[in-house]
């Protein structure tokens, strides 16, 4: 399959065919690795951008490793080394970049910023994650599905919390198009955007899932094989939005209870990181101690459990961003 000079903005650009042959790609190069193979040889030469208006471990761990293992070097612009979008526009920094790199990566806000940046880049752009898509870690959390269950038709991934943004409408677009049923559990007004239900569905109608939102914990987590979470709260965001979700979605903890009401042994915890399941962080404390709680959107016995993987899905987006970055540079 040939994916050279596409870019990588949204799931839904792909067909469940091309998402497949990334799955296996990164798991063939997961494979190598492990064994000691490097690539080193392979797009040497090469050079890539790496723009992080949001700052992130996993994220630019994973790109530089990746691009290192395939022979490429790489330049990190954080928000004070970029003029994106303040001295020079989204336009016209792609078009500088694209002349000098072969690759350039975006994390940061809005989707259209990253869509623009391919349009005008001439060289593939891969989404390190927006306000409303996060495909790089879904591609991880598919393969590390797969490696647990040994498929993915057919698994029931039940999403717990806020599914408005980038890994609600990441998930449930990955879902719909590879045939894992999807479930979203949360108040009404935290399911995604109706008009993207909408066309999942008509993904769903041809890969054979089941799309369902709830309100009800011990309903949606029946016969689950998936629980998966975030944090209830980005970074930066007021005190206010902490007190009105904390209060919106406390039910909703992934918890030791909530794990044992989907009836199966074999059910997995899954969270895209970093995870508030303990107060031994600075923003974790602060904010445990202003709600008096100790644990927010995770329990830390869940988290530490034998059935969490959070950390074969965080080696798992080195693996998977590798694969994107071979098949499309």
């Amino acid at each position: 399959m040939d994916l050279r000079g596409r870019n990588f903005l949204k799931l839904i650009d792909y067909t469940p065919e091309e998402i497949g042959y990334l799955i296996d790609l990164a798991a063939e190069h997961k494979e190598k690795k492990k064994k000691g193979i490097f690539l080193t040889e392979k797009h040497k030469g090469k050079n890539i951008a790496l723009i992080f208006e949001k700052t992130s471990t996993r994220t630019r761990c994973s790109f530089e490793v990746a691009a290192h293992d395939l022979g490429i070097q790489v330049t990190y612009l954080d928000s004070s080394g970029s003029q994106i979008g303040k001295k020079e526009s989204i336009a016209d920094t792609a078009r500088v970049l694209g002349r000098i790199y072969d690759g350039i990566e975006y994390r940061g806000f809005g989707q259209r910023i990253v869509e623009e940046l391919a349009k005008y880049a001439g060289v593939p752009v891969w989404n390190g994650l927006t306000n409303e898509f996060h495909p790089t870690q879904v591609l991880a959390d598919l393969l590390t599905v797969k490696e647990k269950f040994g498929c993915l038709k057919g698994i029931k991934l039940v999403y717990m919390g806020d599914a408005r943004y980038n890994m609600g409408n990441s998930l449930m677009v990955g879902c719909a198009k590879m045939g894992l049923d999807f479930t979203a559990c949360a108040p009404e007004k935290y399911f995604p955007d109706p008009e993207l239900i909408k066309l999942c569905k008509e993904y769903a109608k041809v890969s054979g899932a089941v799309l369902t939102f709830s309100e009800d914990p011990k309903e949606a987590v029946k016969n689950a094989d998936v629980i998966y979470t975030d944090v209830w709260v980005s970074m930066g965001e007021s005190s206010e939005v902490w007190e009105e979700r904390i209060k919106d979605l406390e039910k909703y903890q992934v918890n030791k209870n909530l794990m044992n009401m989907t009836g199966k042994d074999s059910t997995i915890f899954m969270h895209c990181l970093p995870a508030f399941h303990d107060m031994n962080t600075y923003i974790g404390k602060e904010m445990g101690e202003k709600f008096e709680r100790t644990e927010m959107e995770v329990t830390d016995e869940v988290f530490e459990s034998p059935a969490s993987v959070v950390f074969d899905e965080a080696e798992n987006r080195m693996h998977t961003i590798k694969a994107v970055i071979d098949a499309t540079i």
